[in-house]
């Protein structure tokens, strides 16, 4: 089983909140590159968190892979959160590309390799963090690559 992280694309600094930030051209830029990375990869679902840059970024990926199923929106891939619900709600999906923000996706990262978050994984925008292992489980996936866009 393989789990894809992406953190979305450089963001505008200011909206009426932060999750209706959406994407600059810079960052629209930088989601473009990352999801190149993921041409030809078995993909059976990409899983977005609902804030606008979220969802921005993970339509980009959805139409540059021609990906036919819609993007599953879900309110557990918020900045703040919590790993180990992410890995509960993974058990089911293999192959997938979640699509979140920073704090979660590097508390995730460090979270699905060594079984804790004292050591968050950076992850700069857009940044696309490839793992692999037999199951989506605390300290048991193996960090196979981290890209840069």
């Amino acid at each position: 089983m393989k789990v894809w992280i992406l953190r979305h694309g450089e963001a505008e600094g200011h909206a009426r909140t932060d999750a209706e930030r959406n994407l600059t051209e810079h960052g629209c830029a930088e989601v473009l590159r990352s999801a190149a990375q993921l041409m030809g990869q078995p993909l059976s679902a990409i899983i977005a968190s609902p804030y606008v840059r979220a969802q921005q970024t993970a339509q980009l990926v959805r139409e540059v892979l021609g990906f036919e199923p819609e993007v599953r929106t879900v309110p557990w891939l918020t900045p703040e959160g919590n790993p180990l619900q992410v890995l509960d709600k993974l058990d089911t999906d293999d192959n997938v590309l979640l699509v979140s923000h920073q704090p979660l996706v590097g508390n995730l990262i460090s979270f699905l390799q060594h079984g804790h978050q004292r050591q968050p994984q950076p992850m700069h925008t857009a940044s696309l963090a490839e793992l692999e292992g037999d199951f989506p489980l605390a300290g048991l996936m193996s960090l196979v690559s981290v890209k840069k866009p």
